[in-house]
């Protein structure tokens, strides 16, 4: 699968929701992109899967984590993860707005007093299809690894980019002035 057919998936379940700023709605994408990825069987769901990882690592980046801690008020690894499987929710434009500045996710419109910015229910979708499609909830995994190619992205440790505190305001109002600006407004 390409990242195309990977988007067009994606595009496909958000036409059911509308609005998917709010977890509960990114969670239904997700339950919509479960049924699609049942309905086109196992292997499209390991494909899929595939795709969501490369995506996934390319988001894997300190300024990103930077973005997400301030619209959800902090952030844990487990959070992040929730975090990106709520970008890809958003859908293509948005992911790669955020991917080429992540302060763009001021202009998304989220609630400020919504810290849910989340879907854990994303990161899950495609096992969750496959186990659905072959009633076997270990053989996904088996059928990832199996399927690896060697231009499969090696998930990196530590996130890409400069660390840098995110405590510190006034490197968080330098990186991202609008997200700051929204939550995390002058007193």
């Amino acid at each position: 699968m390409n990242r195309e057919t990977f988007w067009e998936i994606v595009e496909r379940s958000r036409a059911e929701v509308g609005d998917t700023r709010h977890a509960s709605s990114a969670a239904t994408v997700a339950r919509h992109l479960v049924a699609q990825l049942t309905a086109l069987g196992p292997s499209t769901a390991v494909e899929f899967q595939h795709v969501y990882d490369s995506l996934d690592q390319e988001t894997y980046r300190w300024d990103l984590w930077a973005a997400a801690y301030l619209m959800r008020g902090g952030c844990s690894d487990d959070g992040f993860d929730y975090f990106r499987g709520w970008l890809i929710a958003q859908g293509r434009a948005v992911w790669e707005q955020a991917v080429a500045d992540p302060d763009s996710l001021a202009g998304v419109g989220v609630d400020p007093d919504d810290d849910l910015v989340e879907c854990e229910e994303m990161v899950a979708a495609a096992g969750d299809a496959h186990a659905a499609s072959t009633g076997d909830d270990e053989a996904f995994w088996e059928a990832l690894e199996q399927t690896e190619g060697d231009d499969e992205p090696t998930a990196s440790a530590d996130p890409a980019g400069e660390d840098f505190d995110f405590d510190d305001d006034e490197q968080m109002r330098a990186r991202l002035p609008r997200l700051a600006a929204i939550y995390r407004p002058a007193q």
